[in-house]
């Protein structure tokens, strides 16, 4: 994939942290005492989160000045990869089945997800803990997955794992394209002068 033709162009990697939106601020009442990304970094204006991540999901969020950039990363032309913590010991029918497809709601319609790749990890990421504790061993086993998608609706992750009777209790992005979370920490900003996803 081509990188933005523009030189006068800035783009960032964040590590979105859990609790924060995906966005500058909001109008909306309901979420005037909400976490903001401006709260993170003195971003300059013009820049624009590239896609979203909801609030409880975590990782790796790409941010830009250049719309064409960002238009070329939400497409489905490129992969998007995630690592998730779901709450108990999940099958091997399960992982064939968020592999082939699951029907999921969308905007109050019935939407059959396309085929991804999925697989259970073998170790625990060695994510940070998080803010807000998730459970312990106590309430059961749970286990984590990696799901690449090239499609992202609202919460689709998140909406997958329940369709197959395992919800998401954790949800990292950790890849777009080419482009890696690597150790980066919550809250941790890079500035690029050059972004390539492909």
């Amino acid at each position: 994939m081509e990188e933005s033709k523009s030189s006068q162009h800035v783009h960032y990697l964040l590590h979105k942290p859990l609790g924060y939106l995906s966005q500058f601020m909001s109008n909306a009442k309901h979420e005037r005492n909400k976490k903001f990304l401006g709260a993170l970094y003195e971003f300059p204006d013009g820049v624009m989160p590239i896609g979203r991540l909801d609030k409880n999901s975590e990782g790796l969020l790409l941010l830009t000045t250049d719309g064409f950039l960002s238009n070329t990363i939400c497409s489905n032309h490129v992969e998007k990869e995630y690592y998730v913590q779901v709450d108990g010991a999940i099958t091997d029918t399960a992982v064939e089945e968020l592999q082939r497809s699951v029907t999921i709601g969308f905007k109050g319609i019935k939407y059959d997800t396309q085929p991804c790749k999925v697989f259970k990890l073998k170790h625990t990421p060695n994510f940070a803990e998080r803010s807000k504790k998730i459970r312990d061993a106590r309430h059961g086993p749970t286990s984590w997955i990696s799901i690449t998608l090239n499609e992202g609706k609202f919460k689709q992750v998140r909406k997958m794992t329940s369709a197959v009777g395992f919800p998401t209790l954790r949800l990292v992005r950790v890849r777009i394209g080419s482009i890696h979370l690597n150790r980066m920490a919550p809250g941790d900003v890079i500035k690029m002068d050059e972004l390539k996803v492909d």
